[in-house]
């Protein structure tokens, strides 16, 4: 009889898929994302979306994501040194410099313009006690503490008008960034981008789903496969639940801290 403790570790399922619109128009996903689980248990975790107008918008955003978390990775982080606030948010702004200038070279070496390569990015670094993010354009950060609460990370900058928003390329992008740090036991984090906001938001409030959130983190807090548990998220990705609501491109990163 197995009568060991399991290891308290982040469970994480992910996926991006292409949306209905691109599939007609055979045109390739314009989202990434990506993840790592560091010593310590500190998770982080990165997702973009490449803009549609951007001819090599999907590169734009896989250099994007790849660099952000390849950056904060190589930091040796530790439970104890992201108890310090300022710390956490300049790894967060050096994060997001190396991923706006690895856009940028690889524009050039293109021969191509930044805004040819533009991408969203929505980064977190989470530990059972803090959840940090940094968000530049639209889509959506959330985490769920151990009293039930659904706190609302990030919110979708769309900018001044409808289907706008601020690119990592965009000269505003460090200006408009948002920054946020929350200290509470967190159990559950996510990420999507802005093709599920209309089912997880709460427009009305502008607050994020419980019912779209709640059930996603149960799912992956039970998740004992990770190879069944991706395809299972990707199948209801491309589910008639979803897809009758948006024609987008989609990508979800939720994560499960399981401590018993």
């Amino acid at each position: 009889m197995n009568i060991s403790k399991q290891i308290a570790q982040w469970r994480i399922v992910a996926a991006s898929v292409c949306g209905t619109s691109h599939l007609k128009n055979n045109q390739l996903c314009q989202d990434a994302h990506h993840w790592q689980i560091l010593s310590d248990n500190v998770l982080v975790a990165a997702a973009a979306d490449g803009a549609g107008s951007a001819s090599l918008g999907k590169v734009g955003a896989m250099i994007a994501v790849e660099t952000a978390i390849e950056n904060i990775s190589t930091k040796g982080l530790t439970r104890k040194s992201l108890t310090d606030d300022a710390l956490v948010r300049s790894l967060l702004n050096d994060a997001i410099l190396a991923a706006k200038k690895a856009v940028e070279t690889e524009a050039a070496n293109c021969d191509k313009q930044p805004q040819d390569l533009a991408t969203t990015l929505i980064m977190l670094v989470a530990t059972p006690e803090v959840v940090a993010v940094v968000q530049i354009g639209d889509g959506l950060a959330v985490a769920k503490d151990r009293m039930g609460n659904l706190l609302a990370l990030t919110m979708p900058d769309s900018g001044e008008y409808i289907n706008e928003t601020t690119f990592l390329t965009s000269p505003s992008a460090l200006d408009t960034a948002q920054m946020r740090l929350w200290r509470t036991d967190i159990v559950n984090v996510g990420i999507i981008t802005d093709g599920l906001q209309m089912l997880a938001l709460n427009m009305v409030v502008g607050e994020p789903h419980k019912p779209f959130f709640f059930p996603l983190f149960e799912f992956v807090a039970n998740t004992e496969d990770k190879t069944v548990a991706k395809e299972q998220l990707v199948k209801f990705l491309h589910s008639e639940r979803i897809t009758q609501r948006t024609d987008d491109d989609l990508t979800l990163i939720i994560a499960a801290f399981n401590d018993s």
